[in-house]
């Protein structure tokens, strides 16, 4: 070493930097929570309710035809065979081989349970946004989950169209009529 090397200089103290960083973290994290404090109790709140369709949807994708049904709540009138005959593989919503849970909606206060929507498809793995094809042929179902024993059936008529905007329904179905009424008109010109 000669004099005209600069001396060694020391590290800067890591953990101060370290302190800075945790402290923001705690405060973005706090910020969020006092914001958006539903994102954090919604999960934890139905959690039970998501977990009982999520065994439900498995056991009718295994096949499991069995177990669902004695997960599923139905009225002393609902049989095995009417089950199966919603459920088993040539039912309506069959054959299920995957499943999304996409949206729940909790109903006005007092009510027994959550509607959860699910979209089924035949497929193994469920199909991409963008492959329309497949996602053509996906089926939408909303299940009740029963607050106090987690039960799953249909929803109460007047909960079963809970979370459906109506008007664009109705948007829709006057845009498929007009592109039916300009379809037989320009073909018949």
């Amino acid at each position: 070493m000669s004099l005209l090397d600069p001396a060694a200089e020391k590290p800067p103290l890591q953990i101060r930097r370290y302190v800075i960083v945790l402290i923001a973290v705690i405060a973005t994290y706090a910020a969020f929570a006092a914001v958006f404090p539903g994102f954090l109790w919604y999960p934890i709140v139905y959690h039970s309710e998501l977990n009982a369709v999520h065994k439900f949807m498995n056991a009718v994708a295994a096949g499991d035809m069995q177990r669902a049904y004695e997960m599923w709540s139905p009225s002393p009138s609902y049989t095995q065979k009417d089950f199966l005959s919603d459920w088993g593989p040539d039912g309506y919503y069959g054959p299920v081989k995957s499943f999304n849970v996409k949206d729940t909606y909790y109903p006005p206060k007092g009510s027994s349970g959550l509607v959860v929507i699910v979209e089924v498809s035949a497929y193994p793995t469920f199909p991409e946004k963008d492959d329309m094809v497949k996602q053509s042929k996906t089926k939408e179902v909303r299940l009740w989950v029963e607050f106090k024993d987690r039960s799953i059936q249909f929803p109460p008529p007047q909960f079963a169209s809970l979370g459906v905007d109506t008007s664009f329904v109705n948007q829709h179905h006057r845009n498929v009529i007009s592109d039916e009424i300009n379809a037989t008109a320009s073909g018949a010109l």
